[in-house]
């Protein structure tokens, strides 16, 4: 589909009005459900998206080997149970390619283009509150071409997952060869042949590209500054017979979904009960039956397993033999073998992961007491060894969860930024709102499961969260909403105490900031799917405990 046919330009509103109900920044998968919810309820909405075409993460993140660590079938929207009968899945984990062309469908099915402005960035987002002010308890946002909008509420679909993170090494811009992010990969894609290839980065990205960049480049070696827990996704092509039997439940899935943090399971084995209620044998084929379904499931073998240290370690320990059984080389594998809790970093799903380092054409290099000393015209020096490079790879991740939000320069009132708000970490209610910040909502932001969930499931409950509290407002005469100081207080403290209860605040992980220097380490995600949603029910039920609706 061609970009003139398929998206808006940049340099034209199509005669749109600029003061609008709704204004949404981004056009991922949040951005596109929450445009489809406020046409249907009636309301006026523009969406405003930095990349020329829809998709967020998936639109950015085109690394070799990108694909989703969360089932097919279940990273999907549910919304809609036409939509869901009619799309067809090739594989059981979606490549990048098939997750986008998913997305570009969802806008042309519900017609949603001329309300996503594309090319644009939204460069400032004010609250009025000057009386007098025509816009007095508005929105006053004003975009990168230079075109000032109003509206009554500013919702933040930035995803969590999309400030790029660049780390600062010494020299990388006196590097001569091609430099390439992994979430700002080049939409022709990159041709490694005959090419001395390095990786810095093994998270998720690093983990998918490295065997498929391995097999192109004449050499690849992998900066790795701490190892992480990766399971064997055991990906296969989705069979018809198999997409046929879940949509026939397809309603059943969906409602599931809320409830727990996968529905379908593809065979998944469900063992309910604590890992110390079991034999050590019956332990180990528990966590071999879990290793062989493959994927994020690993982590759900054992309902303490992300509860309690010891039970903990077992399962680690079990991934650490695996890896020691894949990599030839003892002191590579060891190298290769996390010393943290499995799950307090966010496991990986590989395909051929750990096999890649059985290559002659593949080095590791460990630069967990070094780092990256520096970068020159052709190397890179680490780890005590200088490495010559045709073509630099960063797969250094993102600011997660704050920096897309705090980058947009949102003010609240007297002047107030979100970014000066939450400089020693973030202040939401519900991960939705900012106390301070009226009509702002912000789609799984800060304080909510979001990454520790289906992120599509995630998404949908929180677009439907804002579409009701726009109806309750609008039958009971309100203006405005935004969280309470003590309700916002309540919540942080709260969320840090759930997790605090669990393995994940045990090892320094994006989820707390500590892959970017200077950011405040604040464990950021609430950990329960399931438990937030009844949350948020009791919360409605009492007709929104903890917001308030001041006059405007």
């Amino acid at each position: 589909m061609s970009a003139t046919n398929s998206v808006l330009r940049s340099d034209s509103n199509s005669g749109a009005a600029t003061r609008l109900d709704a204004i949404v920044v981004g056009a991922g998968f949040a951005g596109v459900y929450m445009v489809h919810t406020l046409r249907e309820m009636g309301r006026t909405v523009r969406a405003f998206e930095a990349g020329s075409g829809v998709g967020g993460t998936w639109f950015w993140n085109r690394y070799p080997g990108a694909r989703c660590d969360v089932e097919s079938m279940e990273y999907s929207y549910g919304f809609s149970e036409k939509l869901g009968q009619e799309w067809e899945w090739s594989e059981r984990y979606s490549p990048q390619p098939e997750i986008l062309s998913y997305i570009n469908h969802v806008a042309d099915r519900f017609d949603l283009r001329n309300d996503i402005q594309l090319n644009t960035t939204v460069v400032s987002a004010i609250f009025c509150e000057e009386a007098g002010d025509p816009d007095c308890g508005r929105w006053r946002v004003e975009t990168s071409d230079g075109i000032t909008w109003t509206a009554d509420f500013f919702i933040t679909a930035v995803g969590c997952l999309s400030s790029t993170n660049t780390p600062d090494f010494r020299g990388l811009a006196s590097f001569q060869g091609d430099v390439y992010h992994t979430s700002r990969w080049p939409h022709e894609g990159v041709d490694f042949k005959g090419k001395r290839v390095g990786v810095i980065g093994t998270g998720s990205s690093g983990i998918q590209a490295v065997p498929i960049i391995a097999k192109e480049a004449a050499h690849l070696t992998v900066f790795q500054r701490t190892p992480n827990f990766s399971i064997p996704a055991r990906n296969e092509p989705l069979a018809p017979e198999k997409q046929a039997e879940i949509k026939a439940r397809y309603r059943e899935v969906r409602a599931l979904n809320r409830k727990r943090f996968a529905a379908f399971g593809f065979g998944w084995p469900h063992h309910e009960g604590l890992t110390f209620g079991r034999e050590k044998a019956e332990r180990r084929r528990v966590y071999e039956e879990f290793w062989e379904v493959g994927g994020l499931a690993y982590i759900l073998a054992f309902s303490d397993l992300l509860l309690d240290e010891r039970a903990n370690e077992e399962a680690a320990e079990f991934v650490r033999e695996k890896i020691r059984g894949v990599v030839d080389d003892p002191e590579v594998a060891e190298l290769l073998c996390p010393d943290h809790a499995v799950g307090c970093k966010r496991p990986c799903a590989d395909t051929g992961y750990y096999q890649t380092f059985n290559r002659e054409d593949v080095s590791l290099i460990d630069v967990s007491k070094t780092g990256i000393e520096r970068v020159g015209p052709g190397s890179v020096i680490a780890g005590g060894e200088e490495v010559e490079l045709d073509c630099l790879v960063l797969a250094t991740g993102f600011d997660a969860m704050t920096g897309s939000l705090e980058a947009i320069g949102i003010r609240g009132r007297d002047g107030v930024t979100l970014k000066e708000k939450w400089s020693a970490g973030p202040m939401t209610y519900l991960g939705l709102g900012s106390a301070g910040f009226p009509n702002l909502f912000t789609i799984t932001g800060p304080g909510s499961p979001s990454v520790l969930a289906n992120m599509v499931t995630a998404i949908e409950q929180h677009v439907e969260f804002i579409a009701d509290t726009l109806r309750y407002m609008e039958k009971h005469g309100h203006a405005l909403v935004e969280p309470k100081v003590e309700a916002e207080n309540d919540w942080v403290a709260y969320v840090n105490d759930v997790a605090a209860e669990t393995i994940y605040p045990t090892c320094n992980s994006w989820y707390l900031g500590a892959n970017v220097p200077g950011k405040p380490r604040v464990f950021m995600p609430y950990v329960g799917f399931p438990p937030y949603v009844a949350k948020c029910e009791e919360i409605v039920a009492k007709d929104y405990e903890g917001f308030a609706f001041p006059k405007g």
